[in-house]
């Protein structure tokens, strides 16, 4: 590292507009706001794809012949699509946390492309099988660098700053559907648009470092290195987990899987709500997304900020028991309200969030950090599969009923209490907060 990227840095850079994200705090340095950037980047194209399947999900519907009832359980099997990340991120703990983010960047845009092509319900399921695995073993890498290359004191902004600016992946994902019934061939060229990453690999195989806390953890344990040893170990750090710290992982778990249930069936339904049951056209949808999303994804900083000021835990119950409520009001109160409840939904997702994955990146050392952080995504996945499906089997009629979407949405509640059996990581150093069990 030269002299010039170890000193603070002077001023925001512009993809972090102080006046809406704040200023960059001081002991943050150059290099890891480099860092910060391209990992953010790279969240951004992850979240472009995410959002596609909410946003374009009323035509999908339509093009591939699913029926309103069905909608649930089509989209819980896509979301179950993460599940085999679980058996390819604790490969990080032993080949490195820069090697498996570029494999993962690689299949995630293989994946979205092609997706663009599908002709079933069967083989659109099965291409985001392959692009959500990725998606979310390349997603779990970001939080795991912020994590690891940022000061202790300001780790939550890193965080927060992290989930902030990769959400820019959601609003051009809005902003171009708003445009879907000018594309030619529809939601098929959107899915064709996620296969920029490609073209971006070798940017990113240039600029972006291993963690200097991983090349630590390689030098002193050689053996846990490399493609081999990582075939016959990657049990080991899952078997450490579980053993060594029996509580956090079980609080880890029960907020991670209740709060996908919840966000997922809250969420996936909305675009789709607005157009059937409110006569909405997609600009509309993208309008409301756009602007009102915009002050929610706010929600990231102040999360992260608060969480530094005041503690992860009292920031992250708050967030997440909010969250429901907010949710009954977009599907249950009047269309009015629907633009102000969608802001509060943002936000508080955004914030749960950003506090979840701060913790789950803390709470555990150095070489069980990248399986904690695939744990948490894994029961996010299998908690979203789960939501959905309640969704599904709780649906009694042949067209959308907001109903169940409520019902499920409430789940997070019992989710947020679980977040005493942690400790509070505010301003304190990883190695500290990983030495008690």
């Amino acid at each position: 590292m030269s002299p010039r990227e170890s000193e603070p840095a002077a001023r925001n850079p512009w993809w972090i507009p102080r006046q809406l994200l704040g200023r960059v705090p001081r002991q943050v340095d150059r290099a890891q706001l480099r860092v910060l950037g391209l990992i953010a980047l790279a969240l951004l194209f992850e979240n472009y794809d995410f959002q596609l399947l909410t946003a374009t999900l009323k035509h999908i519907a339509e093009e591939l012949e699913i029926g309103a009832a069905s909608l649930g359980s089509f989209t819980s099997w896509i979301r179950l699509g993460g599940l085999p990340a679980f058996f390819v991120i604790p490969f990080a703990d032993s080949i490195g946390r820069r090697r498996l983010f570029l494999v993962s960047m690689l299949g995630l845009s293989l994946g979205t492309l092609a997706t663009a092509f599908s002709q079933t319900p069967l083989q659109f399921v099965l291409c985001q099988v392959v692009s959500r695995t990725f998606m979310v073993t390349a997603a779990a890498m970001t939080y795991v660098i912020v994590a690891e290359e940022f000061p202790a004191a300001h780790r939550g902004w890193g965080v927060g700053m992290l989930g902030a600016v990769g959400s820019a992946g959601h609003g051009v994902a809005a902003l171009l559907f708003a445009g879907i019934d000018w594309f030619p061939f529809g939601w098929r060229a959107l899915y064709a648009l996620g296969a920029i990453p490609l073209l971006l690999l070798p940017f990113f195989r240039r600029e972006l470092k291993e963690t200097v806390r991983f090349q630590h953890q390689a030098q002193q344990n050689p053996a846990h290195t490399g493609v081999r040893e990582a075939l016959r170990a990657w049990l080991r750090p899952l078997a450490g987990l579980a053993l060594t710290y029996p509580l956090r992982a079980l609080a880890i778990t029960a907020m991670g899987g209740l709060a996908a249930a919840s966000h997922a069936a809250v969420f996936m339904f909305t675009s789709f709500f607005v157009q059937e049951v409110h006569g909405w056209l997609p600009w509309q949808y993208a309008l409301m997304f756009v602007l009102a999303g915009g002050v929610g994804i706010v929600g990231n900083v102040v999360a992260g900020r608060l969480g530094d000021a005041i503690g992860r835990r009292v920031i992250g119950f708050i967030f997440l028991s909010s969250f429901p409520f907010f949710g009954w009001a977009f599907y249950a109160g009047p269309s009015s309200l629907i633009p102000l409840a969608w802001i509060l939904l943002v936000f508080a997702v955004m914030a749960g969030n950003v506090s979840l994955r701060a913790i789950a990146t803390e709470i555990f050392p150095t070489a069980h950090r990248g399986t904690a952080t695939g744990w948490l995504f894994l029961v996010e996945t299998i908690g979203a599969f789960a939501g959905l499906q309640l969704v599904f089997r709780m649906t009694r009629t042949t067209s959308f009923d907001p109903i169940p979407v409520i019902i499920v949405g409430f789940a997070i509640l019992l989710g947020a209490f679980f977040i005493v059996l942690v400790p509070e990581t505010r301003r304190r150093e990883l190695e500290t907060i990983s030495s008690e069990s």
